[in-house]
Order: structure tokens, then C-alpha cells, then sequence
């Protein structure tokens, strides 16, 4: 599923917001600073702010830009400080995982407190779909495999991190159907989740190296 990118003006900047407005309401699981959790969804954002970034309340801020878009019911939002115009999509078997992915923040998982290395815009925001319904422990597992085949992006990258330190994630698949009980990485949607996450975030983490970046 193809997401909508346009922009909106703030500090200065013209800033992208990459958007999906579902056909369907879906079921979503989510770290999103808006509408995070485990719940039915109508709709997707992931926008970009600036580094400068400070509002106290974003949770309110996604909701205004989801307002502005026409986006109504419960939704998900995600923000990032990379430039979500440079979202890199991936398939599998009807699995897509749509990454946009900064490494200016790379953190290993068990790394003491503190421990925080910020040279750019350091997010990996993940959006996937799945095209069959999975049970809600199903959907747990998935992120679990979501975020093994980021670490394995990272390790075929030459970052020594796991992920970086601000991470988010949203999957989504369909309210009805039979439910998979399964999402690790070795059933079958899990694998096919993994193969897209890895893929997405594999190509995105070149492209980023490859290029630099300034935000305010």
C-alpha cells in the first residue's frame, strides 16, 4: 500500500509528511507517539520535523497535522528528523514495509544508561503491512521480527548498533479473517515481514550514508 507524501510549512522549513489514508479500518500495533499500542486504525502519518524539534505535547502536534490532512477516526503518527521523501519501500509475498531511515543515532539495545551517540537525524521509522490477519500475540511476535531484521540491516551496514535510539515502528494487517497465530521470523508472514524490513531499511541505510543531512 502506497502511502501520500505532501507538506506543510513550519520553523522556516517546507516540511514532508508521508501519509496513508486506509481504504479499511486495520488492525495496528505501534510505538507512534500518537496513537500508539494495539488497537483498529483508520489511518498512517510519519512526518518529518526539524532537529530543533522541542513541542512538549506530540501526541497534539500528530493530531493537528492529521486534522489538517483531512485524516478522521483513531490513526497512528510517527515522527522522524530524516526526510520522510526519502522513504524506501520493500515487498515480500504481499508484505510491505516502508522505512525511512537515519543512522545519526546508533544505539546498541544493551548499552548502559546514558549511552547516547547523536551526529544527524537518527530515526528508523518502520510502516508494514500485512495482507492477513494476525492475532494480537502474532502481532507482538511480528514486531519482535521487525526489529531483528532492522539489527540485521544495521550488521550488513557496518553500524555497530542494534537500531538507533528513537526507533518507531507501526504493522498493520486486516480487522477480519482467519487469524495467524505465528509472526516470528521462521512462520510464514514473519518471514516475509522480515525479508521487507530488512530489504527497506538495507537500501534506505546506503542511501543515508551515502549522502549527507541538514535539518534546523
Amino acid at each position: 500500500m502506497d502511502g501520500t507524501l505532501t507538506s506543510r510549512p513550519e520553523s522556516g522549513f517546507q516540511i514532508p509528511i508521508l501519509y496513508w489514508r486506509l481504504p479499511a479500518p486495520m488492525t495496528a500495533v505501534s510505538s507512534g507517539v500518537h496513537g500508539g499500542g494495539l488497537g483498529v486504525r483508520d489511518w498512517v502519518l510519519n512526518a518529518t520535523v526539524p532537529m530543533s524539534y522541542s513541542r512538549p505535547d506530540p501526541s497534539e502536534h500528530v493530531g493537528e497535522l492529521a486534522a489538517g490532512l483531512g485524516l478522521t477516526g483513531p490513526g497512528v503518527g510517527l515522527l522522524t528528523g530524516v526526510d520522510v521523501r526519502e522513504v524506501v519501500s520493500a515487498a515480500d509475498a504481499g508484505v510491505t514495509a516502508h522505512a525511512t531511515v537515519g543512522l545519526g543515532s546508533p544505539a546498541w539495545a544493551a548499552a548502559p544508561d546514558g549511552h547516547l551517540r547523536r551526529m544527524r537525524p537518527g530515526t528508523i521509522n518502520l510502516v508494514c503491512f500485512l495482507p492477513v490477519r494476525l492475532s494480537d500475540a502474532a502481532l507482538v511476535n511480528a514486531v519482535a521480527t521487525a526489529a531483528e531484521a532492522k539489527a540485521q540491516a544495521m550488521w550488513e551496514l557496518g553500524i555497530e548498533a542494534t537500531g538507533t535510539a528513537s526507533n518507531a515502528s507501526c504493522l498493520l494487517c486486516p480487522v477480519t479473517g482467519e487469524s495467524e497465530p505465528y509472526g516470528g521470523p521462521r512462520s510464514v508472514w514473519g518471514a516475509r515481514l522480515a525479508r521487507a524490513v530488512h530489504a527497506a531499511v538495507l537500501e534506505g541505510g546506503k542511501a543515508w550514508l551515502a549522502r549527507p543531512r541538514a535539518w534546523g
